[in-house]
């Protein structure tokens, strides 16, 4: 049948393959390692390491609370006798994600801002380069250099070799961490339940013996990135604190707990020169003749940044099955076709068996004349047109 008659009816045909058995027990063992290979790969890998037969939620919802705590008394000759609480050195006081710790504060002092010789060499509204202010095209002569218009005193350049809140290592920060994973309606607090009710109270994270603490020592902190806490705390830097959840939903809820890790964010490896962190902020206020004045800070501390991520997972039949139908693919591919020399082989078997079906009776009767022959011990071509065929 041709024509479109004939496509209709072909698309109710079921084809089936023809496998050509090889009695070769080399082929015959790899064949079997390569399943027992495929085998392994499919219960090792993507049901127990990968948990293929679950179904994942990766968008997790998270909010941070934090606390910063600890006192210290510093005697500069700056200032004096000063108290220093988390209400003077944590900047902003009210922070989620990120949080600077000051250690160092100075105030500038009167500093040269050009020599000059007369009243030519100091350009009129031109900025001064280290730009603490705008020149007024006067030339000083009791100093030697240009009036400028700023607040007085100017900013003190020199750097701090040591940090002003040195005990601050032994400041806690509290970290408050909530978390959400909507797709499965999860919700969890890094704060874990206990029934001793004082255990915040006394509790310090260790990554051995308190994993679970959610109060950190800024000296654990910074020595867990591989640094030391009076050196970044002189200089500034950057300290990332990674939580991260990874929940298997099908356990119990009290197994998903947060793991935590410490990298300094602010390091460059191929210079020194990048690392460190400052900035500077200023303080303002009024005398009693109304004059405003304003306090300089140019402060060095250390910027902790909270990174949360994770997943979780559940048991779905539909991952489950992709991930067999994948596996069982898998353990048929070296059932495809044969190799060149089979397939000759199984050409010139339906070649043999096309000619016999278009010579059947031929080829019977020069079946039964060697059965005859055998039997007689003759030869039987005279007897062959009396003999007849069904």
């Amino acid at each position: 049948m041709s024509g479109w008659g004939g496509f209709f009816v072909s698309l109710l045909n079921y084809k089936t393959e023809k496998y050509v058995i090889a009695e070769n027990r080399r082929i015959g063992i790899l064949f079997r390692l390569y399943q027992l290979a495929v085998l392994g790969y499919i219960i090792g890998w993507v049901f127990v390491v990968k948990k293929g037969y679950q179904e994942k939620d990766e968008a997790v919802q998270t909010s941070v609370i934090t606390k910063v705590k600890g006192v210290s008394l510093i005697n500069s000759s700056q200032t004096g006798p000063y108290l220093w609480s988390a209400e003077d050195y944590v900047i902003p006081p009210n922070v989620s994600l990120s949080m600077f710790v000051n250690f160092e504060a100075e105030r500038g002092f009167l500093v040269p801002n050009g020599m000059c010789q007369s009243d030519e060499d100091c350009l009129e509204g031109e900025s001064v380069a280290a730009g603490h202010g705008i020149m007024t095209g006067l030339c000083l002569n009791s100093t030697g250099t240009c009036e400028i218009y700023a607040w007085c005193p100017v900013e003190h350049s020199k750097r701090p070799t040591e940090p002003l809140l040195s005990e601050a290592e032994n400041f806690t920060i509290y970290i408050k961490n909530f978390i959400r994973f909507p797709k499965f309606e999860f919700s969890k607090s890094n704060v874990l339940e206990t029934s001793d009710d004082s255990y915040l109270k006394k509790c310090s994270y260790d990554k051995e013996n308190h994993p679970y603490c959610p109060i950190f020592r800024l000296r654990d902190l910074v020595r867990n990135t591989g640094n030391d806490f009076q050196d970044m705390a002189a200089k500034g830097g950057s300290v990332g604190i990674l939580i991260e959840w990874n929940c298997d939903l099908d356990k119990d809820s009290s197994e998903c707990n947060p793991r935590y890790s410490f990298t300094r964010l602010d390091m460059n490896l191929n210079s020194s020169i990048t690392s460190g962190y400052n900035f500077r902020h200023a303080r303002y206020y009024k005398d009693e003749k109304g004059e405003t004045y304003r306090t300089l800070y140019k402060v060095y501390g250390i910027r902790f940044d909270i990174m949360i991520n994770g997943q979780a997972g559940k048991f779905n039949i539909v991952p489950t099955i992709i991930a067999i139908g994948s596996g069982v693919a898998l353990m048929g591919t070296p059932c495809a076709p044969p190799p060149s020399s089979s397939a000759a082989l199984l050409q010139d078997t339906a070649q043999t068996e096309s000619a016999s079906r278009g010579n059947g009776q031929q080829l019977q009767l020069m079946r039964f004349k060697d059965q005859l022959t055998v039997l007689k011990g003759k030869s039987l071509d005279h007897l062959l047109p009396s003999i007849v065929i069904d």
